[in-house]
């Protein structure tokens, strides 16, 4: 099976919906599938506004088509709701080819934020968007969930891996004052940063991470160390030298750093929101509070091997099949219906 994903957000972007896609694409090649990806390296790109670093594709209607066709894919998946996202959109739409999609970012509370424009307005955009394919493909049962409640229609559930090979224990000494409190992500202001930044922690507050907000966080919390992106062996690093996984955002769809902690040994402090309260649960590998110090602090308490063992139940491989299984799921359906369909030389699901 060929499955072409086409997708605004790609290296070097350091984000979960990256990683997600890359991790799955590897594992998936381990049971005959291959993925392919139409990324904004095909085509020119501008910055975005206040994320200059954020670079997003110009594609033109043409090139969208003759990638697409040259690829010559079973399955067609949009992965972002961005400017490539929407073209290859169209594309199925013209032909009548069905596509699955899924949803990664919680876009109305980050244009929000930023912009004077409602959520219920991003959130119509969202549906419309989603509203023509044929699965929406949601990272934990809460958000599907919540898709639901707002409309979207044939949501089911993709779930998240985490690469025990890169992310596990080992000695690190960070040469700072222990105990080591570690936030890793975009340093963007919808990561919530100062709310972790405040607190009155001992030890060190460390933070893994590039964006528009970190020269100013920078300046505001000169005691806090900023390491800037990390990636690969350093970053698996960074997580193990923490004694507790400090994650402050309330805005995250699930929080893929979230495993990247377990799997390394480190308990995970937290507001209880989704995301957090979808990868941890009742599990006692974190601490979910509203008083994010008590969480920080209690979850010193916590086990690593606890940590490591709810980890281990989390494999690429498994949400790789997860994502092959939608596919072919809707496949079938769309078979089924008009078997025609399935001899259709540019057929995708």
């Amino acid at each position: 099976m060929r499955i072409l994903v086409a997708t605004d957000a790609w290296h070097p972007q350091v984000n979960g919906v990256v990683r997600t896609l890359t991790m799955m694409a590897e594992a998936a090649k381990g049971f005959g599938v291959d993925v392919s990806f139409l990324t904004p390296e095909s085509f020119r790109t501008v910055g975005l506004p206040s994320y200059a670093d954020l670079r997003v594709a110009i594609p033109s209607r043409r090139k969208i088509a003759r990638l697409i066709d040259e690829a010559r894919p079973d399955n067609i998946h949009i992965a972002t709701e961005g400017p490539i996202g929407f073209s290859a959109r169209a594309y199925c739409r013209r032909r009548n080819i069905p596509f699955t999609t899924s949803f990664h970012t919680r876009f109305p509370e980050y244009i929000s934020a930023r912009f004077p424009i409602p959520e219920s307005w991003v959130w119509a955009g969202l549906r419309r968007f989603h509203g023509a394919s044929s699965a929406v493909m949601a990272a934990t049962p809460a958000l599907a969930s919540e898709l639901r409640d707002r409309g979207f229609r044939n949501v089911v559930l993709w779930p998240r891996g985490v690469d025990a090979n890169l992310f596990h224990p080992r000695q690190v000494d960070l040469g700072k004052p222990k105990p080591i409190f570690l936030s890793v992500g975009r340093v963007a202001v919808e990561k919530n940063l100062e709310a972790f930044l405040d607190l009155d922690l001992p030890g060190t507050k460390v933070v893994v991470g590039d964006g528009p907000a970190r020269a100013a966080l920078e300046a505001k919390y000169p005691e806090a160390l900023f390491t800037g992106a990390l990636q690969g062996e350093a970053l698996a690093v960074a997580y193990a030298s923490a004694d507790v996984f400090v994650f402050p955002s309330k805005t995250d769809t699930y929080g893929l750093v979230l495993l990247e902690a377990l799997a390394s040994g480190v308990p995970v402090a937290a507001f209880p929101v989704t995301g957090p309260k979808d990868v941890i649960g009742a599990s006692p590998v974190g601490v979910l509070s509203d008083d994010l110090r008590q969480a920080c602090l209690k979850s010193l308490e916590i086990s690593p091997q606890d940590c490591l063992s709810f980890a281990a139940g989390h494999t690429w491989e498994a949400s790789a099949r997860a994502f092959v299984s939608n596919i072919s799921h809707v496949r079938a359906e769309i078979a089924a219906r008009a078997p025609s369909a399935a001899k259709h030389p540019r057929f995708a699901a």
